[in-house]
């Protein structure tokens, strides 16, 4: 893990391990947040609202996440600006949909028995993301 100095925070990309580290586990991330979200029917209501096949549905968030939390801009770099908010408009995102994507990442990272600090540093930063895209 890269050392920072106490006025230095940590970018959650460095909590993660640094490159190549963090890259895996994003990956990781990504891959048990869709597994839960096909599977598990408490996510029935987002799971709808992705097409059949999910690969591209799981190669863009990996990319997002990737550069959102402070590694290489992947998404940036092939798609330009990700315009979150703007990108889900058209679907119906309250709070049960909200919900359910946090359910999908938290149990897809307790899936991975990932640490408890590092789970919490990125559902913290998450939550905020998710709860900016409801438009209902």
């Amino acid at each position: 893990m890269s050392e920072t100095s106490a006025s230095t925070p940590q970018s959650l990309f460095d909590l993660l391990g640094g490159e190549p580290e963090a890259t895996h586990k994003i990956r990781e991330i990504v891959e048990a947040f869709y597994d839960v979200m096909e599977r598990d029917e408490k996510a029935k209501t987002i799971r709808l609202m992705h097409p059949e096949d999910l690969t591209s549905s799981r190669e863009k968030l990996f990319m997002f996440l990737t550069g959102w939390t402070g590694g290489p801009q992947l998404y940036t770099d092939r798609y330009g600006h990700p315009f979150l908010r703007r990108r889900h408009l058209p679907f119906k995102i309250g709070e049960e949909e909200r919900d359910q994507w946090i359910y999908c990442m938290t149990k897809g990272m307790l899936n991975l028995k990932m640490e408890e600090e590092k789970i919490k540093a990125l559902l913290n930063a998450l939550y905020p993301i998710a709860d900016f895209m409801r438009n209902q």
